[in-house]
């Protein structure tokens, strides 16, 4: 049975996971990839500022700021 995925915007801070589906569309999120979240690829969720947006991941080795309602959409599989 394949692991439950939820988005990373609801992954809890200091938590490691895997990016597991992520649009497809988007200029957005052609930028996004560009910058390194494709599936497969870790991802740590590192805070979120004082009001829950925006929110910073460290990914491939550099921290990244993404908005709240762009991490909605990025799903991903927590690490057991």
């Amino acid at each position: 049975m394949p692991a439950p995925t939820i988005s990373l915007s609801t992954l809890p801070i200091g938590t490691t996971a895997t990016i597991r589906e992520f649009p497809k569309i988007g200029a957005a999120f052609l930028r996004l990839r560009e910058m390194g979240l494709l599936a497969g690829t870790p991802v740590t969720l590192v805070r979120a500022a004082p009001l829950g947006d925006p929110l910073e991941i460290k990914i491939r080795g550099y921290h990244l700021t993404l908005r709240k309602s762009e991490a909605e959409h990025i799903l991903v599989e927590p690490a057991a």
